[in-house]
């Protein structure tokens, strides 16, 4: 059995999926939870903490010779001290400051597609602030920029099944954020990835020497619109098409400056980054790993039955 490999967020879905992956290839795993502990195994150990607790993670370190860290949020709760800010910068600090103190050198770092200096949503540019910290910090690191992540288990997906099945609002369409008056001015193209593909991506970077250094895009081998998406998850599900209706992107930002964000399942920062493509050149990645993400529909066959 590998030495442990240290998984930041450890029970969340990207976590449980990457977890997943390391056990299946025979590594042995130390994952850091906050409060949805993992079934205990020999070869798995939950250690509870927040990413701040310096005890807790430096405890849940010990023996390990690799780092994956997959901590993000998409909403922020300032009144908890949950920002943009600290979730993605302070807290890749804390992570990569316990990996040197123990000698850890190989660090892997999800970050997301989209992320930039000039981006304009405060998600892409924080994410964009941690890779920083990363490749300032003398380690071996990989940086991975999913596009949007989609499986079973994800929120999204979830919510897309209960618009399917009219069981959520807006309950006579399934929406989607759009440009101009009335939103008909189309929406950023989106290219999924499928979570077992990003957790096959995260665990392969431990023994692929090209990786180290580099920041790769990753997306499923599918591009296509809000509707395409919709209309594909409709067809899935119930074997007919529901209508896609567009949210003028200009109405909902307003929406997310007068409206309490308790009471709204969107927020400014997804308006934004709706409208603009979260897609990639995936030549680099297939170059350095052999082998390409599934495209959307494909994917999304493997498990519409737990939807």
């Amino acid at each position: 059995m590998n030495n442990p490999v240290f998984v930041t967020g450890g029970s969340g879905f990207v976590g449980s999926a990457v977890v997943g992956e390391l056990l299946s290839r025979g590594f042995s795993v130390h994952a850091l939870v906050n409060n949805k502990p993992l079934a205990s195994r020999p070869e798995l150990q939950s250690f509870s903490g927040g990413v701040f607790d310096t005890a807790a993670v430096r405890s849940a370190m010990q023996s390990c010779t690799a780092v994956i860290h997959l901590i993000g949020i998409i909403f922020e709760v300032p009144s908890k001290g949950t920002t943009f800010e600290r979730m993605h910068v302070q807290a890749t600090q804390a992570v990569l400051d316990a990996a040197k103190e123990l000698g850890i050198r190989r660090f892997v770092q999800m970050s997301a597609l989209g992320t930039r200096p000039d981006a304009v949503s405060n998600y892409h540019r924080t994410k964009f602030q941690a890779e920083q910290v990363v490749q300032a910090s003398g380690l071996d690191w990989t940086i991975l920029r999913p596009s949007m992540i989609h499986g079973p288990a994800g929120e999204f997906m979830r919510m897309e099944a209960k618009w399917v099945r009219k069981q959520s609002p807006p309950f006579l369409f399934m929406p989607y954020f759009g440009s101009g008056i009335l939103g008909y001015g189309g929406a950023g193209l989106l290219q999924p990835v499928f979570v077992k593909d990003v957790a096959k991506a995260f665990v392969d970077c431990l023994h692929n020497p090209k990786t180290v250094g580099k920041i790769y895009g990753v997306a499923g081998a599918e591009r296509i619109t809000w509707p395409q998406l919709h209309h594909q998850v409709a067809r899935a599900i119930t074997g007919k098409r529901r209508w896609a209706m567009p949210i003028p992107a200009w109405y909902a930002k307003l929406l997310s400056r007068i409206v309490p964000g308790s009471l709204l399942p969107f927020n400014r920062d997804q308006v934004i980054m709706s409208q603009e493509d979260n897609v990639c050149d995936m030549a680099a990645f297939v170059e350095d790993f052999g082998w390409t993400p599934e495209p959307f529909a494909a994917s999304l066959q493997k498990y519409v039955a737990a939807l």
